[in-house]
């Protein structure tokens, strides 16, 4: 059975054509799927019985069970998923005001190797398909009462996103469609760890979407030991290929920034990083370390993010820092996957 989520538009025009049904029947079911927060073809009441059943013959769904949901007095609410072949993800709502951001995973693990990171404990073991990160998009929209919609998608779940490109992309275009979610793109933000000709390839896709660059470490050194994978490219190409994509784009970068106590959020951290960012058009996000069970990295001190951000905005870099959602419920990235590997399935309905 094809997945109906797959977002390549042909799939159902295809099967309208071959129903010989009215051209206009795609757009209905498309409608429905992804303006009306319906979940079962039963439920398209302007489509003949016949032709819900045909869809239901031929369409599947849900490929996804829900494992657990886990709820945070802050509004946070994350999903832990059974994938079909019994691998399992994770996505995050995080309500801040007005706000209902999404946060989506791109791949089963990760394979960047991030020494502080639950995702990548246990490597990479695929990419999810096109269907699968729309379908974590649907099952969080699900979550939202009557009256609220998404606003932002924030692509910084599990994997690197960058490296599931061909699969993303069709996602981000469904769902800044009017007809998919309606997000802009100015609202939805990719997140990675810096691979150059993944950025260059981003670049030459057209695409206007924010993009945020984990940096963790100001110099090749010490970031070769956090992020592994900055062996294979070194900061320079990185900050090169973002300022490539910024000047393509127009759309300001984010630096992203995990501040592990004792490791790298002493005095010569701040400056060398500002030293790294200055003259850029760039935003600082730092972001005090959530800490992973098993894993020997701190969380900063209050003083210690203090000094920090004080010392960064003396060098005339714009920063924020991100206050921690959902850590009462394993929010960090694959803290809820590993938490609950031994877990069995077990279907929950929402």
């Amino acid at each position: 059975m094809q997945h109906i989520l797959d977002p390549d538009n042909e799939i159902i025009n295809d099967w309208v054509r071959e129903q010989r049904l009215p051209k206009f029947r795609a757009g209905q079911i498309r409608r429905w799927i992804y303006a009306s927060g319906v979940s079962s073809f039963s439920d398209m009441t302007n489509l003949p019985v016949p032709v819900r059943q045909r869809l239901a013959a031929h369409f599947q769904w849900w490929t996804t069970r829900i494992a657990a949901h886990q709820k945070s007095e802050d509004g946070t609410e994350k999903l832990l998923l059974d994938l079909a072949d019994g691998k399992r993800i994770e996505c995050v709502l995080l309500r801040d005001g007005e706000r209902r951001t999404i946060c989506i995973s791109t791949q089963v693990g990760c394979a960047m190797g991030c020494v502080f990171c639950a995702s990548g404990i246990d490597g990479v073991d695929r990419n999810l398909t096109s269907g699968e990160i729309v379908e974590q998009m649907l099952r969080l929209r699900r979550l939202l009462p009557d009256g609220e919609r998404l606003s932002h998608i924030v692509v910084m779940g599990m994997g690197e996103p960058l490296a599931n490109l061909s699969n993303l992309l069709p996602v981000l275009n469904l769902a800044s469609q009017q007809e998919g979610l309606g997000i802009s793109p100015r609202r939805i933000t990719i997140s990675t760890v810096g691979l150059p000709s993944a950025m260059r390839r981003l670049i030459d896709s057209g695409v206007a979407y924010n993009l945020a660059v984990s940096l963790h470490a100001a110099n090749d050194a010490l970031r070769d030991q956090l992020v592994p994978a900055n062996a294979r490219a070194g900061l320079k190409s990185i900050l090169t290929a973002a300022d490539a994509y910024f000047a393509a784009s127009g759309r300001r970068l984010t630096y992203e920034y995990v501040l592990l106590g004792g490791v790298n959020d002493r005095r010569c951290d701040a400056l060398e990083l500002a030293g790294l960012l200055r003259g850029r058009q760039a935003l600082l996000n730092l972001i005090p370390y959530n800490p992973v069970a098993g894993l020997p990295y701190q969380m900063p001190s209050a003083r210690s993010v203090q000094n920090f951000s004080s010392l960064l905005e003396q060098q005339g870099i714009n920063i924020q820092i991100r206050r921690r959602k959902g850590a009462r419920i394993d929010a960090a990235c694959g803290q809820l996957r590993r938490s609950r590997a031994s877990t069995p399935a077990q279907e929950t309905k929402l």
